[in-house]
Formats: structure tokens, C-alpha cells, sequence
């Protein structure tokens, strides 16, 4: 069964002669557990696309299903409450919270929800993100790539369905923007969890499952990545 369903999606921002098209009638689906990766120019919509789908912006027209739930059709305190269980985001600038440890950083989303971390889970996570012995830190005293590693921990923590990146390895050099897909891949594969992620990077894009390119408003599908 599909996980999201992107049915007709269209987004205008104005009207008559100053309105923009951001997006036209743009229609996808993506199975549970699948690694997608959007590429474009910027200004082409792929990052409009990811607030759609993620829910941070409503659009003109269409639906978007996520579960077999049309999010648009909810009402905004339980549309607050999906996103919040449902959706893990990965931001290009790692929002961490400076005065919280790793360990509080990550752990955050679940307190925000009243629900008690579950220790185990947290245990596995900082094992497998590598920051063990950085639990005590805070962001300050990190390196860029681990503090986008507690960001990835922080989405991982509530167990989404849908983890949505935008850029997250934009603000890293290459051998650490290297480890953060795999340890992207590897968490989506390990916890079923399925990943579209923005990236200009055409090699990242390499490392999906699948490659969609947004252009103008309009999405094509690439196809599936040879390995």
C-alpha cells in the first residue's frame, strides 16, 4: 500500500496578473519504506512541494494522503497532532534548541506529545547515529555533522511514517554529508520508514530509490536509481 498519495497538487501565490504558479496539478505516489529524492533548480517548487506534503502550507488545489488520511480535509488542532506522530522533519539548518543536550534535543518531540521516551529506542538511536558518548553536549559543542545527526535523531525519535528532508546535508562538506544519507538510508531501512528528501546534489540523488525532478511547477518521474 502507498504511504502518500499526492493527488492534483496545485499552488498559486497572488492573483490575476502578479499571481505565480508554483506548482501544476502535480500527481505521485510512494509505497511504505521507499527513499525518494526531489531535484530541481531553485525557485522550481520542490520545496513548496515538501510543505504540502509535510502540511506547513495548504494548497490552492488537490489533496494529499498520507496513511490513507487526506490532512488537508483535518481540522488544524488534529492536523497539529498527526504531524507532530506521523511526520519526522530534517531541516538544511539543523534548529536545534542551544540550551538542551543532545539527549533532551532528540527526546524533545516526544515530550512535546506528554509521552514518555521510550528508553530503549533512545539507546538504539544514539548507537546507531554515533553520539553515545556526545549524549551530554550541547549543539555548541558539536560539529556540524553531528549536530545534523541529533537533528535525525530528533526526527527518528516519535517513529514517523514519513521522514521529509529538505537540503539536510546542504550546510555539510562531503564526507560528512556522506555519512548523514547513509545513516539516513540505513535508519529507513532498519525502521521502515519512508524518506523524500530535497537535494540539489546529483549524487545524493544517486543514493534513492527513486528520483523525482520538479521543473516549473511540473513533476516528471526519473525512475528508479540503478545501484
Amino acid at each position: 500500500m502507498d504511504l502518500l498519495e499526492v493527488r492534483s497538487i496545485s499552488k498559486t501565490y497572488g492573483s490575476g496578473e502578479t499571481s505565480v504558479r508554483a506548482l501544476k496539478k502535480v500527481n505521485f505516489s510512494v509505497p511504505k519504506g521507499e527513499y525518494v529524492a526531489i531535484v530541481g533548480e531553485s525557485g522550481s517548487g520542490k520545496s513548496t512541494l515538501l510543505n504540502m506534503i509535510g502540511a506547513l502550507d495548504n494548497p490552492t488545489s488537490g489533496k494529499v494522503l498520507i496513511d490513507g488520511k487526506d490532512i488537508f480535509a483535518m481540522k488544524e488542532s488534529k492536523l497539529t497532532v498527526f504531524r507532530r506522530r506521523n511526520i519526522g522533519f530534517i531541516f538544511q539548518a539543523f534548529n536545534l534548541i542551544p540550551e538542551l543536550t543532545v539527549e533532551q534535543n532528540i527526546i524533545f518531540p516526544v515530550l512535546l506529545d506528554y509521552q514518555k521516551p521510550d528508553k530503549k529506542y533512545l539507546e538504539e538511536l544514539l548507537e546507531v547515529l554515533n553520539l553515545k558518548e556526545r549524549r551530554n553536549h550541547l549543539p555548541s559543542q558539536l560539529s556540524g555533522g553531528q549536530q545534523q545527526r541529533v537533528a535525525i535523531g530528533r526526527a527518528l525519535i516519535s517513529r514517523p511514517s514519513l521522514i521529509l528532508a529538505d537540503e539536510p546535508t546542504g550546510n555539510l562538506d562531503t564526507q560528512n554529508s556522506n555519512e548523514v544519507i547513509t545513516l539516513l538510508k540505513n535508519a529507513s531501512k532498519r525502521y521502515a520508514q519512508t524518506i523524500i528528501m530535497i537535494t540539489h546534489s546529483r549524487s545524493i540523488a544517486q543514493t534513492a530509490d527513486r528520483v523525482l525532478q520538479v521543473s516549473d511547477g511540473v513533476l516528471t518521474d526519473l525512475g528508479r536509481c540503478s545501484e
